[in-house]
């Protein structure tokens, strides 16, 4: 029996330490991973067809050239072209600005610039930082879908900001220095400007 024991404590001090065993651990491991990517959901744009609005809403043709501007103004969204003027008036609503009314009209420019993707935000003083950022929005993307098939489509992603001119010089070009109004038929002339320098008595 005193030898057994012996021999067993013997047996003890000579044991090795247990190691430990990284191949189950790694095997555990790939297949975790492999598990998470197929299951994974990745935030993608993709391409959708553009459903326009009813035939009976008339929307102005961009010109050729489009120089793509969207003013924002205190009773509306001015879509206009920085060469021609103005193309598209989005009135306000009771609630406020008529964003889905500005997504439209930039999904119809889209169908006939479907290269471009700049524009500038161009905002009058006192312009709310909240409604700037909705604009933004919806000029870079929108959305299609509810629920887990929400998807963004690409409209005009790379936008500029700065002011927006006077509501006089958007409708009508300003008149050249020196330049004046015809009078009307049968209207009295008007006064001859006096000389440079003013008059002599």
């Amino acid at each position: 029996m005193r030898r057994s024991y012996q021999y067993r404590k013997l047996e003890r001090h000579s044991r090795k330490p247990e190691q430990l065993l990284l191949v189950p651990m790694i095997d555990i491991f790939t297949v975790l991973v492999t598990f998470l990517l197929m299951t994974a959901v990745f935030s993608r744009t993709v391409i959708l067809q553009l459903n326009l609005p009813a035939s009976q809403t008339e929307f102005k043709e961009p010109p050729p050239g489009l120089q793509l501007e969207v003013m924002v103004r205190k009773d509306q969204l001015m879509v206009a072209d920085r060469n021609t003027g103005p193309l598209h008036a989005v009135p306000n609503t009771p609630q406020g600005y008529d964003y889905e009314g500005l997504t439209e009209y930039l999904k119809f420019v889209k169908t006939k610039f479907p290269e471009k993707t700049d524009a500038s935000i161009l905002l009058e003083p006192q312009t709310p930082y909240d409604t700037l950022v909705q604009v933004m929005d919806r000029v870079r993307v929108f959305e299609s879908g509810a629920g887990a098939n929400l998807v963004q489509a690409e409209l005009f992603p790379d936008i500029s900001i700065g002011d927006a001119p006077a509501a006089e010089e958007a409708a009508a070009p300003a008149a050249a220095p020196g330049d004046a109004a015809p009078p009307a038929p049968g209207a009295p002339p008007g006064p001859t400007p006096a000389p440079a320098g003013g008059a002599h008595s």
